[in-house]
């Protein structure tokens, strides 16, 4: 199977790379392709399909944080995701976090967002600010 190429998005401080979802037999390519871009930390928004000890096995926290396809991230879910990035990116400055569901097709298709996905976009008000201020420079994030 032909899989899309990871996509890194930088906003500020912070990294992110979206990729596919790897299967056992193409985790040791999938695990230097994280080691390429300087992950330390891989989201899963999928149900398990890959056993993650050889990746933590490299250094790379494997976090399991699974909803339904399709659908928006319950607001636990959401919570966790800004916590982990204040953690992150104030303790690991130049980090990079890796995001992954079943396919990643959305990362390069137009329409990829359905109407539940976008209603949820449109009405999101933050309840938590993400701040922080680097130790070593005035750079500051706020989401």
């Amino acid at each position: 199977m032909n899989r899309p190429a990871p996509v890194e998005i930088c906003s500020e401080s912070m990294r992110f790379l979206i990729t596919h979802n790897p299967t056992d037999a193409t985790l040791n390519k999938f695990t230097e392709e994280l080691k390429k871009y300087g992950v330390t930390t891989v989201v899963r928004v999928c149900e398990a399909t890959y056993d993650k000890a050889p990746v933590e096995k490299e250094g790379i926290r494997v976090l399991d944080w699974p909803f339904d396809d399709g659908a928006p991230p319950p607001t636990q879910i959401v919570d966790d995701w800004l916590n982990l990035l204040r953690e992150k990116f104030l303790n690991e400055p130049g980090c990079c976090i890796a995001v992954h569901c079943v396919a990643g097709l959305g990362r390069k298709r137009r329409g990829a967002f359905n109407s539940k996905q976008l209603l949820y976009l449109e009405k999101y008000r933050s309840k938590m600010r993400l701040r922080f201020r680097s130790t070593n420079s005035t750079s500051c994030c706020i989401q």
